[in-house]
């Protein structure tokens, strides 16, 4: 699965699959959101992680080599635990 950065508000980084169903951001406050785009197109953090544990790049990584899932929930169980 690859990423396409965007833009967002609060957010020095901001990826989405390439369904625009998920994203992963990287806040200004150093944390981590794995969001889910809501049917009326809103963004609802599904996770999130202290950027000193858990980085943006390695979660990108860790989905790097999978398909993207319909149900973006799903990534929570495609990226191992930290």
């Amino acid at each position: 699965m690859y990423f396409v950065t965007s833009k967002k508000a609060g957010y020095i980084l901001f990826c989405m699959t390439p369904s625009g169903r998920a994203a992963v951001g990287l806040t200004e406050g150093q944390k981590v959101h794995l969001f889910e785009r809501t049917p009326g197109g809103d963004w609802h953090v599904l996770r999130e992680w202290d950027a000193a544990e858990r980085s943006h790049t390695d979660i990108l990584i860790a989905l790097g080599d999978c398909e993207e899932p319909a149900d973006p929930k799903r990534l929570l169980e495609l990226i191992a635990p930290s």
